[in-house]
């Protein structure tokens, strides 16, 4: 019997807790983080949809100070207006979404296509949810028809249809009839 009791003991003993040698190796704080692929979003207000988004790596912390969801590999985002109708789409290779304050910051490659056609390109773009706009004081780029214009530093409306770019410079399309009259 008392073989059977040290033979328990040594066996206690010999056990650890060590969590890094658990599976995967994870950092405890890891264990905080929500994860997903292959993720669809909807995001609506009031019953009307505004925007759904893909990526194709999701993870989200709300424990963190703010609380995030950051999308790693890649995302592609679709602005709807209250038809339901697309009206812009953007796509970066990573976004962090802030989940308090509703902004979603875009980053690498970002490029933003509303259905005239109209593109913006930029390295960083911020978009405000609740006043459905897009903000950055990174290089952009709008091609526009056949002209383009570069600035370092932008607002626009989700739909590109308001755009004001800082320190713009590149073809500025001008109308005859905005000319003054020579007569």
């Amino acid at each position: 019997m008392s073989f059977a009791i040290a033979g328990a003991l040594l066996l206690l003993a010999s056990c650890e807790n060590d969590l890094s040698k658990l599976p995967g190796n994870s950092p405890l704080k890891d264990l905080d983080n929500d994860r997903a692929s292959e993720v669809v979003f909807v995001y609506s207000e009031e019953g009307r949809v505004k925007a759904r988004l893909y990526t194709k790596e999701f993870v989200g912390n709300e424990n963190a100070k703010p609380p995030y969801v950051d999308f790693l590999k890649g995302v592609k985002m679709d602005m709807y207006d209250t038809t339901l109708q697309i009206e812009s789409t953007i796509t970066a290779r990573t976004a962090r979404y802030y989940t308090q304050d509703e902004n979603v910051i875009a980053r690498d490659s970002v490029v933003v296509r509303n259905r005239k056609g109209e593109k913006l390109q930029t390295e960083e773009l911020i978009w405000n949810k609740k006043l459905e706009r897009f903000y950055t004081d990174k290089f952009v780029r709008i091609t526009k028809d056949d002209q383009i214009s570069y600035g370092s530093g932008l607002e626009a409306t989700q739909d590109l249809s308001y755009v004001k770019i800082k320190n713009q410079r590149g073809t500025i399309p001008v109308e005859n009839s905005e000319f003054p009259s020579t007569e």
